[in-house]
């Protein structure tokens, strides 16, 4: 195995903190939040997604260049989700006749 520029202790804890997240998730899955369920669960998404991005895929420790199109990946993705958002909470502003 070669040298890790990371000590393991870190992957632990950052494994710990996905784990705990995840139990997070279901928790708050089990709770009725009304409108703010899929926001506080993009939001703990996005936190797990970043810690993965920044020790497993070793972004942190990495030259500015692939920050930089670490950052333009999980920007594209947020357009994404914003669109798509906005798609969903619009459904029901038009009625069409006949239906």
């Amino acid at each position: 195995m070669s040298d890790h520029p990371i000590p393991l202790r870190v992957y632990y804890t950052v494994f710990g903190a996905l784990l705990l997240l995840t139990g997070v998730t279901v928790g708050v899955s089990l709770v009725d939040l009304g409108p703010l369920s899929p926001v506080v669960a993009l939001v703990i998404a996005a936190t797990k997604a970043s810690l993965v991005i920044l020790y497993f895929m070793h972004v942190r420790y990495s030259p500015r260049l692939t920050w930089v199109f670490a950052a333009g990946g999980f920007f594209w993705l947020t357009i994404l989700i914003v669109l798509t958002m906005g798609d969903v909470v619009s459904r029901g502003w038009f009625v069409v006749p006949g239906r």
